[in-house]
Formats: structure tokens, sequence, C-alpha cells
């Protein structure tokens, strides 16, 4: 699969001398949903901003389907649609004619069929003629998506697009997405509803302090880094977890009632059957069993953490 979006070494420092970005690689498939995680801070609008012409890289080079953002700015940015955190829209202006005007910016050809199918599916058609003032905050999240979507773009970044929106939008987007998807478009998200990522991302980036921690598929990153917990019900409770399990990780929990023991899936043994011979041989009795495999936001917290810890 080729290549949609390349970042070769990308930099942004700002006036006062913060590094906002510290040489950033990054390549990112046609075609693929791709969940850029990350603290406050941490680099992603930044990153985002350089991609869409927003703002200049200091360094380094950034494509978006073969064009050079800087060089080539124009033929860049036409491929690419932004749904930005901020809702930042003209009040006194028709939803109609904010949604028509953006495929306009971008040299398109007047296309009203494609503007009201576009509203329709993201339930605005009977707010058309509606001044965006009079919009709730959702309807003018959607006209935002509407807006990013108006000159069919290759590319479509969403920046925390679910912040603060109700569930009913939330569903409408992810619906659109997975559309989009289909139709080979490239998908960068941010977002901190990280089971959102996980539920719909193939790839998934961790950025902190400007730099680029990993890009991996989720299922192997969630393979190579999860763990999985076996919870131990007791048939009566525990003051204590005997000497003789000491090599075990387990922990007590729920007062005594259960046992946690945590181990690597990756690894060629899990020592789960040597463990329930070990707690038979001391008397003790189980009543339940249940697994849990690690979230990718205990992932993403342990990576940034880690992250911190070699800063």
């Amino acid at each position: 699969m080729s290549a949609m979006v390349e970042i070769d070494n990308a930099m942004k420092t700002y006036e006062g001398g913060f590094e906002a970005l510290k040489g950033v690689t990054l390549s990112i498939r046609e075609g693929e949903i791709l969940a850029l995680l990350g603290p406050n801070g941490a680099g992603k609008t930044t990153l985002i901003s350089c991609i869409c012409g927003i703002s200049q890289p200091s360094g380094g080079a950034i494509r978006v389907g073969g064009h050079d953002v800087v060089s080539d700015y124009r033929e860049a940015r036409s491929l690419v649609g932004l749904v930005p955190q901020e809702v930042n829209l003209e009040p006194f202006e028709k939803v109609w004619n904010t949604v028509r005007f953006s495929r306009g910016l971008f040299g398109k050809p007047r296309d009203d069929a494609h503007i009201e199918a576009l509203l329709k599916r993201l339930s605005l058609w009977d707010k058309r003629d509606n001044q965006i003032k009079e919009l709730s905050g959702g309807m003018k999240r959607r006209v935002l998506i509407a807006k990013a979507l108006a000159h069919d773009p290759r590319v479509l970044f969403l920046d925390e697009p679910t912040a603060g929106v109700d569930v009913e939008l939330r569903r409408d987007m992810w619906r659109i997405v997975e559309d989009m998807r289909a139709d080979g478009v490239t998908i960068i998200l941010t977002t901190h509803y990280i089971e959102e990522a996980e539920a719909i991302a193939d790839r998934i980036g961790v950025i902190s302090k400007g730099e680029l921690l990993l890009v991996e598929e989720k299922s192997a990153l969630m393979a190579r880094m999860g763990r999985k917990e076996l919870r131990i019900e007791l048939q009566a409770p525990l003051d204590a977890i005997p000497e003789s399990l000491s090599d075990y990780d387990l922990a007590l929990a729920d007062e005594g009632r259960a046992l946690v023991y945590s181990y690597d899936t990756a690894a060629e043994r899990t020592g789960i059957a040597r463990l329930i011979a070990a707690l038979a041989e001391k008397g003790i009795v189980l009543r339940d069993v249940s697994t849990r495999q690690s979230s990718l936001e205990e992932i993403f917290v342990g990576l940034v953490h880690d992250g911190e810890d070699a800063a």
C-alpha cells in the first residue's frame, strides 16, 4: 500500500526556542486510519497544522500525495480536509453557503447535489437555511465536518472531533469515517477517547513532548505490550498470600476474597497451570476464574510515563 502522507524529520520551533516537534518521521498509508495519541501539549495539533499548511515546519519535509506542503502548497492542501478542535464559523452565514463556499475555496466546480447529499448525511439538511449562530454546539460541529468534506479530500484529519459532542453525532461521525475508508480515504485521528482509537484505528501512533514514541499496528501493539490478568475468586478469603506462592506475580483483591495473577501474553508459558496446581496443594479452593486483557489506555499511559522517565 502506497504512502499518502510522508513526514521526514519534521521539526517545529517557535519564537522563544520552544520545540513543539523534534524530528518526527512517519509514513501514513493510503486508506488507513491512524490514531495519534498523546497528552496535552505533546505536539499532535502542531503536526497536523504543519501537514495541512496552517503552520510551516522549521525543518524536515512533509508531502501529501507526493506534493511538498511548502513548495507545492496548493496541490498538497487540495487533498486535505481538516476538522479542527475549535469551532470557528461565521455566525451570520447560512449553513448551505458556508459549506458550498468551502468547496469553492479549493477551486472545485459547483456541485449542489454533492453538498445536498453531504448535509443530509450529517442531518443538516433541514438546517441548511439557518444561520450558524442559530445552531447548537453539536450542529456547529456537524457543519465543520461538512466543510472538511465539501471538496472531496483524499486525506481527512480529525483533531479531537468528538470532544464535547453528543452520542448521536459521535455515532454518525464514525459511520462516515468507515464509509470514507471504504472509498480509500486516509484518516488521521487525534482523540482523548482512547476507546474510540481502540475500536476503529488500524495503527496507533504515540507522541509525547514533540517526539514520536512509536507507530505500530494496533493488534500487534496490544499483543506485544499488553498483559493479561487472571482473576481467581476464592471460596474462603486469605489474610495474606502464602510464602510458597511468592514466585508468582500475585496480588490480593476484594479484602482477600480474590487473587489477581498478571502474566505476559507473549511469553512461551503463562504459568497458569502451575499456579492452579500450587493453589490446590495449599488447599485453597477456587470459586471462579476469569481473565482480562490490558486496554489500549493502559498501554498508552505506560508508554508516555516511560518516555517522561527517559527524558
